[in-house]
């Protein structure tokens, strides 16, 4: 990294400074370590909106008022209900960057400095790409916990609520399901067919249809075997960025490591993605000593009777925070095969 034109002379310009020049890129490494970041990522399908109580997504749940009619017919005007919303909780993520008085004063040259900073940002990319990719597949520690962004298996599914509204059978929320499928596959003839019934049950005619497809490294691997090497097609542009993949009626499947076993997820991210708050969109803190707690002012203590004491680290913190959550706002134009199983 070039250094500033002005050299920095304390610690708390150098790490103030150095974050600054490195957010964007810790922002960018972040959502291009993983396919499945990186298409949320990539033409701007990640979202951002400035506040709120929730997130919230409007939904277009039916059909409007229509009819034709004839010379000098009277028009009739029916209200109809053609709008809800579905809302989201802000989920909070943070890393931490903490560097010690020791570690101050083993590096205390400006270089050294700024590469040690270096090498805490990069610790806190790679750990924030590796738990945000587990937390939207939800294959963090089982269970996975409340306060993570909703996984894509909650939100694309024909039973479970998503934003606030439970699909039904027959009822008002009968459009919030997505389109489930799985089971157990056995030939290449069979998982064709199951891929293909999904694919086309949750597209349109046109161009509204699943646009990335992510399963597993197994289930990647059997469907290639499917395919003869004349058809093996994959997206250039995502293999250019490094993410092995294969294409399916134009459409890019990826397999991630992440992804639950026996999982395919069909993404349409038209209407699924991610949203962040913009002014909480990996956003860096000064770094500042770190109290770690007091003792009362009651008894007695290491400073005599009556007296409050406080405990400290030899160190200064800065917190990368990040508020937002995963969205959907149209359930039926994405997939899901679940509990798939591949020929012995």
């Amino acid at each position: 990294m070039a250094l500033p034109a002005h050299t920095p002379t304390t610690w708390d310009d150098i790490l103030s400074t150095t974050m600054h020049n490195t957010r964007k890129q810790l922002t960018d490494n972040i959502f291009s370590g993983r396919p499945l970041l990186d298409h949320f990522m990539s033409n701007g399908r990640v979202r951002t909106v400035n506040g709120g109580i929730s997130i919230v997504e409007p939904l277009i749940i039916s059909e409007g008022d229509f009819k034709s009619y004839a010379e000098w017919d009277t028009i009739v005007v029916t209200p109809v209900n053609t709008a809800t919303a579905a809302q989201f909780p802000w989920k909070q993520m943070v890393a931490t960057i903490a560097i010690s008085g020791l570690e101050e004063a083993q590096n205390n040259g400006t270089e050294m400095r700024i590469n040690l900073l270096e090498a805490k940002v990069m610790q806190a990319e790679e750990t924030m790409k590796a738990k945000l990719n587990q937390m939207l597949f939800g294959t963090r520690p089982n269970p996975q916990p409340a306060t993570d962004f909703e996984p894509l298996t909650t939100l694309i599914d024909d039973t479970l609520p998503a934003g606030g509204i439970t699909p039904t059978t027959g009822g008002d929320a009968d459009y919030w399901k997505s389109v489930v499928g799985g089971g157990a596959i056995t030939d290449a003839a069979s998982f064709e067919a199951m891929l293909g019934a999904a694919f086309l049950e949750a597209s349109d005619a046109g161009g509204d249809k699943v646009d990335a497809i992510f399963t597993t490294p197994e289930i990647f691997s059997y469907f290639e075997s499917t395919l003869t090497p004349q058809v093996r097609y994959s997206d250039v542009t995502k293999a250019n960025l490094g993410f092995t993949n294969l294409l399916y009626k134009s459409c890019p499947i990826f397999w991630d490591n992440d992804c639950p076993d026996g999982v395919v997820l069909g993404i349409n991210s038209k209407y699924v993605g991610l949203t962040l708050h913009s002014e909480r969109n990996f956003k860096q803190s000064p770094f500042t000593a770190n109290l770690t707690g007091s003792t009362a002012a009651a008894g007695a203590g290491p400073g005599g009777p009556g007296i409050a004491t406080a405990t400290a680290l030899d160190a200064r913190v800065s917190f990368i925070t990040t508020y937002g959550n995963t969205t959907i706002r149209n359930r039926r134009r994405n997939f899901k095969l679940e509990g798939v199983t591949l020929p012995v």
